[in-house]
Order: structure tokens, then sequence, then C-alpha cells
């Protein structure tokens, strides 16, 4: 591509609703919840630095619930974002709320358990990068995309127990998993509970995701439009003849 794709995600989701990140702590129930609904990238979306300042001070002990709705980013902000995670001594629980791709998947990583709801999805592929110069530095870079890679794959082969193999051959292809594909594969817990407390408005963050090459249908398509009620207007209608005919 003429654009690099991490910028091209950038530039095409800067001017999205954004819901900054905060911490919503719960002391009653000893927990709190950090909510990742943007980009990962240090200047313009959820940084490493400031996931790390907002859990810092919490109790040891409190469980921790990680809310996530993100096309990714950074691949390095996203690693050290999951070390912060892991590093929090109590009860980590990753929740994909909506989307969990390229980087966010290893942002959610960072937790013990992972639940995404229905209608959810969960995307890898191989690491992007952009470079100029001569031929040996651009074997140099091609040789960094493929340890990035290779330490992706390892974190992926702890946490599901799939063939490396297997997992390199998603990553090449761009695999989009739904929320049961998730859970099947192993990459989540479990399906998220139906009565579970997801955020009001996680269903109207939509991304543009024009920098992927097989974004599914579901991620791109308008829903459509809910057809009317006849039978409750015409009730409705019903009722308020009744009404004044009394009158």
């Amino acid at each position: 591509m003429t654009i690099p794709k991490l910028l091209q995600l950038l530039r095409d989701n800067a001017a999205a609703e954004r819901k900054p990140l905060n911490l919503v702590r719960n002391e009653a129930a000893d927990e709190a919840t950090l909510y990742v609904y943007d980009v990962i990238d240090a200047w313009w979306g959820v940084s490493a630095e400031a996931v790390s300042k907002a859990i810092a001070g919490l109790d040891p002990k409190a469980t921790l619930h990680v809310r996530v709705n993100s096309p990714g980013g950074d691949v390095f902000e996203g690693r050290a974002i999951r070390t912060a995670l892991r590093q929090h001594k109590g009860k980590t629980v990753g929740h994909i709320d909506g989307l969990a791709a390229s980087a966010a998947t290893t942002v959610v990583d960072g937790c013990a358990e992972i639940e995404i709801s229905d209608g959810a999805f969960y995307m890898i592929h191989n690491s992007w990068t952009f470079a100029m110069g001569n031929r040996e530095e651009m074997r140099r870079t091609a040789d960094l995309l493929e340890q990035i890679d290779g330490a992706i794959v390892a974190d992926y082969a702890k946490r599901t127990g799939k063939d490396l193999q297997q997992l390199v051959q998603w990553m090449n292809d761009e695999t989009w998993f739904t929320a049961a594909q998730a859970v099947e594969h192993g990459f989540a817990s479990r399906l998220a509970p139906e009565d579970s407390a997801a955020p009001e408005d996680s269903a109207k963050r939509s991304w543009n995701l024009s920098s992927y090459d097989k974004v599914p249908k579901a991620l791109t398509e308008a829903p459509p439009a809910n057809e009317p009620d006849y039978a409750a207007m015409r009730a409705h209608a019903e009722r308020r003849l009744r009404v004044l005919q009394i009158a």
C-alpha cells in the first residue's frame, strides 16, 4: 500500500467518537473497570503509560475488568499494556464488547480470563510497518517483523494450546473469528452472559476498518432498518379512537 497501514488506521478513525480511557472503581465490590475503547497508540489513542497510571493505585486484591472495543494499533504499545495488566496481582477479566483486532488482541491477552460478547469479533494478522533504505536495511526490518510475529504467535499458543503452524497460517491469512469461533479455538475463555453489563453505547461504536483486507460484512454493512411494528401502531390507533368515541 502507498499509505502505511497503521497510519491509515489512525487517520481513518481520527474523527470517530471517543470514549476516553477511564477507570471506574467499585470499592464496595472490591473491583474496577478499565475501558479501552480506542485505537492503541501513544499519541492518538490509548497508551501503555495511561493504562499503567490508571491501574497503579488499585488494591492488589481488587478484580480488574478490562472492557475492549478497539481496531488495534501500535504493536509495542499493545505489548506494554499487556505487561501492565499482567503485573496486576488481583484477578483480571477481559471483556470483548465489540471488536478486538490486531494489537487489541495483545491487550486483552493481558487478562487471565477473556469473555466475548455474542456478535463481537476477534482478529489476528501479521505485524505491519513501513521502512525506507537500502536492501540491508529492508532485510533488517523484515527480520524485526518476523521476531515480532514470533512473539505474538507464542502468546496465542500459550493461551490457546493451538499448533504453531496453524496460528501462523491464521495470521498470514488475516483471520477474523466470530465470538463462538474465538471461544472454540481458545482465544476467549467463554461467551459473555446475555445479561452481562456491557456499556449501553458499545454497539454504537464502530470503526473504519478499510486498512484491513478481509473485514467481515457484518462489520462493514449498516444494519437493516427496523421494520415498523404495524400491529402496535394499529392497537395504538384503536385505543385513540375509543378514547375519542367515549369523549
